[in-house]
């Protein structure tokens, strides 16, 4: 990763970005003298310090902070894409503890809706990813109930007209097959809400399965399994960052 210049962070919140507990919980293990920085022990958990430049420890292992993560997520259907919810299980519970570390997911991905969902806890490339000046492509295959045509190819690249009076901006649709189930792929680049069921909705079809295969320069890995994640490598940071 680009090496980022940090400021003076609080001891608790290195250790619990960390991964090591939450807040709460790094609070005790400090003031029961079981975090070493430079080698001496502390008892406050609000001790300013440069995590690039000091030595942390916990419990006698060396703590090495890092300020940005990024994971790709194959969302299954069934979650919520948010950080917490009264009712139904979100993202984030399908993350180990110590990976969650104050993630939050880039955008959303309907409930029934599978594929690639990044997460994060670096608010300017989520700002640039979700941006509508920025136009970021996204890129979905779905299963849709009724033959898609060309005609609806034509209406895509023109913009279609939604059931609240908004016309989207113009679509690429690949049709893969035709028929009773069509199977598509559609780039768009806005994220109005059940923006890819509207658009088919405006053409008289329905949407019966969909999937997100691309975000940006990102694109799902076809090895993880459905609930199965794992950290951003340095070139898709790097190309996710160049691209928008």
């Amino acid at each position: 990763m680009d090496v980022i210049k940090i400021k003076q962070i609080r001891v608790d919140k290195i250790l619990s970005s960390s991964g090591i507990g939450s807040r709460k919980e790094v609070k005790k293990y400090i003031r029961n003298g079981l975090v070493h920085v430079d080698g001496k022990v502390i008892d406050n958990p609000g001790l300013l310090i440069d995590p690039m430049v000091q030595k942390i420890c916990f419990q006698g292992q060396e703590v090495f902070y890092q300020q940005f993560y990024y994971y790709m997520l194959n969302k299954p259907a069934g979650f919520i894409s948010a950080t917490e919810d009264k009712y139904d299980q979100t993202v984030m519970d399908l993350l180990k503890p110590k990976d969650q570390k104050n993630l939050f997911p880039v955008g959303r991905l309907d409930k029934d809706t599978e594929g690639l969902l990044l997460l994060t806890n670096d608010g300017e490339l989520t700002h640039n990813l979700l941006s509508p000046k920025k136009k970021v492509p996204k890129t979905y295959y779905a299963k849709i109930q009724g033959q898609v045509t060309k005609s609806d190819k034509i209406a895509f690249q023109s913009g279609v007209l939604l059931d609240d009076g908004y016309h989207t901006l113009p679509s690429e649709l690949k049709i893969i097959t035709s028929g009773d189930i069509s199977e598509i792929e559609l780039t768009i680049c806005e994220g109005k809400f059940h923006q890819v069921k509207r658009m088919f909705i405006s053409r008289g079809q329905k949407v019966i399965y969909l999937k997100r295969i691309s975000m940006g320069s990102l694109k799902l890995d076809e090895n993880l399994d459905l609930g199965e994640y794992r950290p951003l490598t340095e070139k898709e940071i790097k190309e996710l960052k160049v691209s928008i």
